[in-house]
């Protein structure tokens, strides 16, 4: 090849490796130059891959079967001179390719042709590594001349220079497809596959969404090391169970399975069981034991789907449902779970909105000592205030607490707000016992709750010990969750007093108060709404009052509307109560006015609530 030819050619190639031209048109349109100027020779370029395999890229004058034959062939000794020269790691030349052991099996593909020897060169990476192999075929029984060698040479280098090209264009790919720490597709993969799943038959795929519940919890006890060893090892149970072309990590503490099953109808929920049952063995994480819990929605493409986005949204849907209703569990989608959650969306949107504007409130509903009559403190509770200046009850948009970060801006507003009006009256020497503060179990859920109220309250001046964190039954009780007896505790260490709020309206019984750390119980307004004399309320009133007594908890009645209710109540003593019939809800002036008429507010006796 002259030198003009030559240079033509590394010109033409680095072009076509700098434009980012596939591999193997690249190497296609090599070859095909190197044969026009050397019509003596057939050239050919193999790929050698990680695992040592062939494959070839270019081979524009050889058999397709040849090629195909050769694919995925492993190097070795005896694999005709290009599988030999890629072991050897050295040039290999075959004189005679119908009679050399090297050729066993290969020569019948070529002969036919009528080459007679073929000579290959490794393509060796800037770090040693084979990369492939670059050959010669020769129609007579021959080596290369000084020329073709310098030819070869030549050749060889650009070889190398486009097969590096592609695979840091590989790597580039897979870790911008690949989650570096578990291995399993990445966001950025799980969309691009799911985009190219087929809408038009029903029930032809489904989408499983699994989010990892302890993995905060994880990294706050053990450390973010114990938290990488436990996403690792659930990547590979959810593979075991699923496949991993089809295993996402999504981010943080999710992952994603797409099912593609003859019957997903009937598969979905047992792939889900035999995930979350995959789980349910503990994990050694940095020399801890983490027991690993997952919560899983999913969803199947259904008739109403367009895209697949849309399946997506509705397994997305069913995890929020699961995470509320079965935590630890699975929710297959449904359809009314999708308006339960836009609704709670628009919750959200209208809450954080009102934040911005400044629309939250801060409303007090008196607690009155029934012995006395006097007030002892109060409730504080949630306003909203719509647009058009309508006040809307924290009922209307609880289902935006549901949310972390709505229910921890909501919290602070919150509490800034109740410490403010705490300090004003207390220096205004009105003398109440105690404020109730509703918190949610995101506020739990987000940690060192007790250290943020301690600190809030520290900046305010106020004394912990007014301080009355209200906790549904639901929440305390029914979730068996350790981190909340964790948050309870640390609260409690720091002289915040617990109220159980809402007691009778979810599955605890008297028997919990023996176990559960509680300070105040406030029975639910739907027994006192229907207490009457000699009615079941009256009697599960009157044995909670007699346990309450002699644990040393206090009791609270919400929901007082009627005269009767307050006589039969004040006939039980040492009852505490709220409710529209002694007064609705106020604003901070409002409650300050009610506060200055009470006696007890001016001088409360002592035993109500210490």
């Amino acid at each position: 090849m002259r030198i003009m030819d030559m240079l033509h050619l590394q010109k033409l190639i680095l072009e076509m490796v700098a434009t980012g031209r596939p591999l193997d048109v690249t190497m296609d349109r090599l070859c095909r130059e190197v044969q026009a100027v050397l019509p003596e020779v057939i050239c050919s370029v193999l790929r050698v891959d990680q695992e040592g395999l062939l494959h070839p890229l270019a081979a524009p004058s050889l058999p397709k079967a040849y090629c195909e034959a050769l694919d995925g062939l492993p190097i070795g000794p005896n694999v005709g001179s290009c599988g030999s020269a890629a072991h050897r790691r050295i040039p290999v030349t075959v004189t005679d390719v119908a009679t050399d052991p090297r050729w066993s099996g290969f020569e019948h593909y070529i002969v036919p042709l009528g080459l007679r020897s073929c000579w290959s060169s490794p393509i060796l990476g800037a770090d040693g590594r084979v990369l492939g192999t670059f050959a010669f075929y020769f129609r007579e029984e021959r080596g290369p001349t000084e020329q073709e060698e310098a030819t070869v040479a030549a050749c060889v280098h650009l070889c190398m220079i486009a097969l590096e090209r592609h695979e840091r264009g590989l790597e580039s790919d897979r870790l911008a497809n690949k989650d570096a720490l578990t291995g399993l597709g990445n966001r950025a993969s799980f969309n691009r596959v799911l985009a190219t799943l087929p809408c038009s038959v029903p029930g032809s795929w489904a989408l499983l969404v699994i989010d990892l519940d302890n993995l905060k919890v994880t990294n706050d006890t053990f450390g973010h090391l114990a938290g990488d060893e436990l996403l690792k090892e659930v990547a590979k149970r959810v593979v075991r169970m699923s496949g991993m072309d089809m295993a996402f990590r999504l981010g943080g503490d999710e992952f994603a399975v797409i099912v593609r099953l003859p019957d997903p109808h009937g598969d979905l929920d047992a792939i889900a069981q035999r995930i979350l049952a995959s789980l349910d063995q503990p994990v050694t994480c940095n020399g801890h034991y983490v027991h690993p819990r997952a919560t899983i929605g999913g969803a199947i493409l259904s008739a109403d789907d367009p895209t697949a986005e849309s399946v997506r949204q509705k397994a997305d849907f069913a995890l929020y449902h699961a995470k509320e209703v079965c935590r630890g569990g699975f929710v297959r989608y449904q359809p009314g779970i999708g308006t339960a959650i836009t609704k709670r969306l628009t919750a959200i949107k209208d809450v954080n909105a009102a934040l911005r504007d400044g629309r939250i409130r801060v409303y007090y509903q008196p607690v009155v000592a029934l012995d006395t009559g006097d007030i002892v403190g109060a409730e504080a509770l949630c306003r909203l205030i719509t647009e058009t200046g309508e006040v809307v009850s924290a009922a209307e948009f609880c289902e935006a607490t549901l949310d972390a970060h709505v229910a921890y801006a909501l919290t602070e507003y919150v509490l800034a707000q109740v410490v403010s009006d705490m300090r004003q009256w207390l220096d205004m020497g009105i003398r109440f016992r105690h404020l109730g503060i509703n918190i949610s179990y995101a506020d739990i859920q987000r940690g060192n709750l007790g250290a943020r109220l301690a600190d809030t309250f520290a900046k305010g001046n106020v004394p912990l010990d007014r301080l009355v964190i209200e906790i549904t039954e639901n929440v305390y009780i029914d979730r068996h969750d350790h981190v909340i007896a964790r948050e309870v505790a640390a609260m409690r260490a720091l002289g915040i007093r617990l109220a159980l709020d809402d007691f009778g309206t979810g599955y605890a019984s008297l028997t919990h108060l023996l176990t559960v750390p509680v300070d105040i119980i406030k029975i639910d307004k739907s027994f006192i709404g229907s207490l009457e004399p000699g009615a079941p309320s009256s009697v599960i009133v009157d044995g909670l009052l007699a346990i309450a007594r002699k644990l040393g908890i206090d009791v609270v009645a919400e929901g007082i509307e009627r005269p009767s209710q307050l006589e039969q109540l004040r006939a039980y003593g040492g009852l505490l109560a709220q409710g529209y019939l002694f007064s609705k809800a106020v604003d901070p002036h409002a409650m300050t006015e009610l506060f200055l008429q009470s006696a007890g507010a001016r001088s409360i006796p002592s035993g109500i609530i210490e």
